[in-house]
């Protein structure tokens, strides 16, 4: 018995490959702008509870005691006059704006209970960022 080989070349469609491909680009291009770039990265201490806040203003405390607004350097002694000024901005557009403390588990956290203090006498919600 003789078997007969023949040589079919194979045939790929990609159409279906290419809207996956497009679904995916138009996925990763709507999570990405999700993210908030005006974060300097810190260690953050655990948590128990989730909650989400609406990030008006952010002050990040680095390990190394350094003050941000969103991700301008700003002078520790001036933290009171700058967050005044914050929650007054954003107050033509927001009735409560909300401070985000960022800081990391190595900052003093006497620095991050002075930011705190100075949003609430400002009038802000004050908010802490843990994981």
């Amino acid at each position: 018995m003789k078997l007969k080989r023949t040589k079919d070349k194979g045939e790929l469609h990609a159409n279906a490959l290419n809207d996956i491909l497009f679904i995916l680009l138009f996925f990763f291009l709507i999570v990405s702008t999700l993210a908030n770039p005006n974060i300097v990265k810190v260690n953050n201490p655990a948590g128990k509870k989730d909650t989400k806040a609406k990030q008006n203003i952010v002050i990040s405390i680095d390990k190394e005691q350094k003050l941000y607004l969103g991700q301008k350097l700003i002078d520790i002694n001036l933290i009171d006059t700058i967050l005044k000024a914050e929650v007054l901005k954003q107050r033509s557009f927001v009735d409560t704006p909300s401070v985000v403390v960022n800081a990391d588990t190595s900052a003093y956290y006497g620095e991050v209970f002075r930011v705190m203090q100075s949003a609430k006498r400002a009038g802000a919600k004050v908010v802490a960022i843990v994981k």
